[in-house]
């Protein structure tokens, strides 16, 4: 992976969750202090919005990344990381397809359901990416089978 995908990936990575994150605490932890205030909070519709435009880029990074890291790497065999590379792969499809959902969603009970399945999905999401990131950065050293680490590169 080259280090500008590695940065796009991570800004990108940041601005989705960071957006979303604040979106949901002015949605669901805030209350308005007008009864008849169509938002909970001055923040919501801008975090919102930026949580919506920049959701693509972030899609986008995901399939390039599964092109150009995920599956050669599955492909050579290679098992660092393959635990949390699983859950962001697993958690993918779910936290993208759901949240195009909620905003398609016409029932308030499938909304509702839709944006559970975001936010579960997206909070998987967030702590395997920084769990697979830590690990990447840090370069934990894993226990081989026979319990003696790995050879040192």
């Amino acid at each position: 992976m080259t280090r500008a995908t590695r940065l796009w990936f991570h800004a990108s990575n940041l601005l989705v969750a960071g957006s979303g994150g604040v979106y949901a605490w002015t949605a669901y932890a805030c209350s308005p202090d007008d009864p008849f205030a169509l938002v909970n909070h001055p923040l919501q519709p801008h975090a919102l919005h930026l949580h919506v435009l920049s959701a693509p880029l972030l899609v986008l990074m995901i399939g390039m990344l599964w092109q150009s890291h995920a599956l050669p790497r599955y492909r050579g065999g290679e098992t660092a990381s393959r635990a949390t590379g699983v859950v962001l792969l697993v958690n993918a499809l779910p936290m993208i397809a759901s949240g195009v959902l909620i905003q398609t969603a016409v029932s308030p009970g499938w909304r509702i359901a839709w944006v559970v399945v975001h936010l579960l999905a997206s909070a998987c999401w967030v702590v395997g990416s920084a769990l697979h990131s830590l690990h990447t950065w840090v370069r934990i050293p894993r226990l081989r089978r026979t319990g003696s680490p790995p050879p040192a590169r």
